[in-house]
C-alpha cells in the first residue's frame, strides 16, 4: 500500500520581486486573503463584486458597465476578450513587435480567426500609418495590440491615433493592459478602447487568479449577436453576462479568495489616487533607469517609449544574462528576469511594480545588480548607478 507523502509546513522563499511579475504584494492584501470564505452568491459576496466592479471601472478610467474580473489568470482575460469578439471567419490584425502580439494571434486562430500582421520590430511601438496601411490591405475585423510590451518594455503612444484608424474602418480595438493597468497612464474611455483585458499580478500588487478585463457596448454587442457560441463554454461572455451583469445568476464558483484580495488591491489604487500612482512609478522607475545608465548600460526602448513599469536593459558584453539572473535570486534573493524571444539572452526584464515600486526596492535592485555585474567582469560603474539612483530617491 502506498505510503502518505511526507510533506512539511510551507516555507516559501522571501524573495524581491523585481521581475517582470508577480511583483511584491501588499500585506493589506494578503490579509484580505485570510479572511473568512462566503459562497459565491452570499449576499454579502455579491456586494463585493459591485464593489470590485466599480474599482475596477475607477482604474481602467472606464464607466463600461461591463466590467469584471476573470476567473483565471491574465491570460483567460485575453482568451476571454479574444475568443468572444473574434467569431469564425472574423480577421484579426495583429502586432509582430512583441512575444505577446504572439499569443493574440495564437488565441484568434485558435477562435476560429484568420490572423493578420502589421509589422514592426521587437523592440519598437506601431507607427499609425503602418497600421493604417494594415487596415487598407486587410480589412480586419477586429484590431488588437500590447499597450505595454512586457516583452521589450515598449509601451505604445499614440493609442487614440491607433483606435480612430480602426474605427474609420468599423473594427473594435482590443488592448493588452496586462504591464499598464495600475503602473502607466491608461484611459480606455478617453483613448475609445472598445475591450481591454489586464492582469492583477504586475503594477496592481495582487496575487493572480481573478483578471480585469472591461469591454464597451459595442463590443458587447457583438458578443451578444454571435451566430455560434464563443468555443470556451468556461470563458463565454454571454454566459457569465448572468453572473456579473444585474441577475447575478449562478455560472460557475467564483475563486472567492481572489476576489478579495483584487478589492483590497484595487482599494490601494483607488486610496492613493490612480494619477499618484503612475506618477510614483514613473518616479520609482526612473530611479531605476537613472542607476542602470550611470553604471554604464543601455536601456532596450528609447525615452520616448520607455515603458516604466518594465524596464528592458541590454545585458553588458562578456556577461551571461542566466548567470547574473541566477546569482541575485541565489545569493539576495531577488527576481529579475532574461529576454524572450527575439530578445533572449541580450536584455534583462526588471520589473518596477505595485508595491515593488519603492525607494527601498529600487535601491536593493540598483546595488545588487551592479555588484555581481562587477564580479562577473562586466564593464560597470556600480558605485555610480548607485550614486544616481539615490539622487533620484
Amino acid at each position: 500500500m502506498q505510503e502518505p507523502p511526507q510533506v512539511g509546513e510551507l516555507t516559501p522563499p522571501n524573495r524581491t520581486l523585481m521581475g517582470p511579475g508577480p511583483s511584491d504584494v501588499n500585506p493589506r492584501v494578503l490579509r484580505a486573503m485570510s479572511t473568512p470564505l462566503v459562497g459565491h452568491l452570499d449576499p454579502s459576496f455579491i456586494e463585493i463584486m459591485n464593489e470590485v466592479q466599480e474599482l475596477l471601472r475607477y482604474t481602467f478610467r472606464t464607466d463600461n458597465q461591463w466590467t469584471i474580473p476573470v476567473s483565471g489568470t491574465g491570460s483567460a482575460a485575453m482568451e476571454a476578450a479574444i475568443g468572444n469578439v473574434v467569431e469564425p471567419g472574423d480577421t484579426m490584425l495583429v502586432p509582430t513587435n512583441g512575444y505577446f502580439g504572439g499569443r493574440m494571434a495564437e488565441m484568434a486562430r485558435r477562435a476560429g480567426g484568420e490572423v493578420v500582421e502589421v509589422d514592426a520590430p521587437w523592440g519598437e511601438p506601431l507607427v499609425p500609418a503602418d497600421v493604417a496601411d494594415a487596415f487598407d490591405e486587410h480589412q480586419p475585423d477586429v484590431f488588437g495590440f500590447v499597450h505595454a510590451e512586457t516583452s521589450t518594455g515598449v509601451r505604445q503612444p499614440e493609442v487614440s491615433e491607433l483606435t480612430r484608424i480602426a474605427h474609420e474602418h468599423d473594427a473594435l480595438v482590443v488592448a493588452d493592459t496586462v504591464t499598464s493597468i495600475g503602473g502607466v497612464e491608461l484611459r480606455v474611455d478617453e483613448w475609445d478602447i472598445d475591450v481591454a483585458y489586464a492582469g492583477p499580478q504586475k503594477c496592481l500588487s495582487c496575487p493572480p487568479g481573478a483578471s480585469p478585463l472591461t469591454l464597451n457596448d459595442d463590443a458587447m454587442d457583438k458578443v451578444l449577436s454571435r451566430e455560434e457560441p464563443a468555443r470556451s463554454w468556461y470563458l463565454d461572455l454571454s454566459l457569465l453576462e448572468g453572473y456579473w451583469g444585474e441577475e447575478r445568476a449562478y455560472h460557475h464558483t467564483a475563486p472567492i479568495t481572489n476576489v478579495y484580495a483584487l478589492r483590497e488591491a484595487l482599494r490601494l489604487v483607488a486610496e492613493e489616487g490612480i494619477e499618484d500612482r503612475w506618477e510614483r512609478h514613473e518616479r520609482m522607475a526612473g530611479a531605476l533607469k537613472a542607476g542602470v545608465e550611470a553604471m554604464g548600460m543601455e536601456m532596450n526602448a528609447p525615452d520616448e517609449y520607455w515603458l516604466p513599469s518594465l524596464n528592458a536593459v541590454r545585458v553588458p558584453e562578456r556577461v551571461e544574462d542566466g548567470q547574473v539572473i541566477s546569482r541575485l535570486l541565489e545569493e539576495y534573493d531577488l527576481e529579475i528576469a532574461g529576454g524572450l524571444g527575439d530578445l533572449s539572452g541580450e536584455i534583462f526584464r526588471i520589473g518596477c511594480m505595485g508595491h515593488s515600486a519603492r525607494p527601498k526596492n529600487v535601491t536593493y535592485l540598483v546595488n545588487a545588480l551592479g555588484s555581481v555585474l562587477e564580479e562577473e567582469g562586466a564593464d560597470v560603474d556600480a558605485a555610480a548607478g548607485a550614486s544616481a539612483t539615490g539622487e533620484r530617491l
